[in-house]
């Protein structure tokens, strides 16, 4: 089977390979693809040390508190958002994991090799177990939504589990998934996001206002936010939407809003205005850190799953989130005191004495060190 999927991996990037061309022109992917896909200035690993591998800018920051426990680690990425994130890390080499057609060259020894959550490549594994001492998958966890799809190519998920040594899952519920699909050796350990500590970088000080935080918003949740806000009472509003290329686009709709109905518009850091809009990155934190109220996105539309509600609770802000969470149960499981609410509702919530929500449980880490090769 091994044999199959790397031909029909090796079939579908050659027939890519000019659409990997284009979209390499775009800033996102500048990086990311020629890196992955053409293994420009994306090098081996030196060292034969633990790899790590996550996907993105919440997997890679997940890791920290495992990272750090070690001298010095290799760690791979797959998004440019995931790289930035890493090459924080002192102690990481960094790389981005190339596509699977050439991980069988590119894949060197290692201690153990540690994957974080959906990050299921066949090749990786397969390589990983020859090479490696250890195997090991770290907060599994598969969505309401997912587990479907999953279940649909059983075939396949049991045929790649075999190459993983142990697997650490979120939830008991994940434990039965994973189970159901054809893992072996599943330890509940729960969510490693909850181990990290949220350190703010600035500290703003914080208007006499209520201040209402709109983390992570997607196309459609700015409307909703926006209509919601404009009748409460001696307020202010920052918005800051998940995805740097939209900026522009949530500025213009800002503007038109506050024009329209005769509110100030300002952007950050300017606390001045009714509605101040996030053009930056990594700023969210040392806003909840200020936050009277933090509406979570990419909750009010049914295509996004969520986003971390960890974040808010761990500076115990009162928190509302939309209802489609599917891709963050597990981490709404592990707070108390939020609000899932519909967008006809937002209004009300916004002017309410609302319970400040906390982290009522953490995951074990130290169960997952005691496997990895220190």
């Amino acid at each position: 089977m091994n044999i199959i999927y790397y031909i029909i991996t090796l079939l579908l990037y050659l027939i890519s390979i000019p659409f990997l061309i284009i979209l390499s022109l775009k800033s996102k992917y500048k990086t990311s693809i020629p890196a992955r896909f053409f293994l420009i200035k994306n090098p081996p690993f030196k060292e034969p040390l633990n790899h790590f591998h996550s996907c993105s800018l919440g997997e890679t920051k997940a890791l920290k508190s495992i990272i750090e426990k070690f001298e010095k680690v290799n760690l791979s990425v797959i998004t440019n958002t995931g790289y930035e994130e890493a090459k924080k890390y002192k102690n990481a080499d960094v790389r981005f994991l190339p596509f699977e057609i050439f991980i069988p060259f590119w894949f060197k020894p290692c201690k153990s090799l540690v994957v974080v959550e959906a990050e299921l490549w066949l090749m990786l594994f397969v390589i990983a177990k020859k090479r490696c001492k250890k195997t090991l998958l770290i907060n599994a966890r598969i969505s309401d939504k997912s587990y479907p799809k999953y279940m649909k190519f059983k075939w396949f998920y049991s045929h790649l589990f075999k190459y993983i040594d142990t697997i650490f899952a979120q939830s008991e519920i994940d434990k039965t998934r994973l189970e159901s699909l054809g893992a072996k050796n599943v330890i509940v350990a729960g969510n490693i996001k909850s181990v990290v500590d949220y350190k703010i970088t600035k500290n703003y000080p914080k208007p006499k206002e209520k201040l209402i935080v709109a983390g992570s918003t997607h196309e459609g949740e700015e409307e909703i936010i926006l209509n919601s806000f404009l009748n409460t009472k001696n307020s202010k509003l920052i918005i800051a939407p998940r995805h740097p290329e939209r900026f522009k686009d949530v500025e213009n709709l800002i503007r038109e809003f506050t024009q329209k109905h005769n509110l100030k518009f300002s952007k950050f850091d300017d606390f001045s205005g009714d509605i101040i809009l996030v053009d930056k990155l990594g700023e969210l934190i040392n806003l909840y850190a200020i936050a009277d109220i933090v509406i979570l996105g990419g909750s009010f539309i049914d295509n996004i799953g969520g986003h971390n509600p960890l974040e808010v609770a761990y500076f115990k802000k009162p928190l509302i989130s939309g209802p489609y969470i599917f891709n963050q149960k597990s981490l709404f499981n592990m707070i108390s005191n939020y609000y899932i609410i519909d967008k006809n509702q937002l209004n009300l919530y916004l002017d309410k004495n609302l319970d400040r929500s906390y982290i009522k449980n953490r995951g074990n880490i130290d169960i997952i060190l005691k496997e990895i090769d220190v």
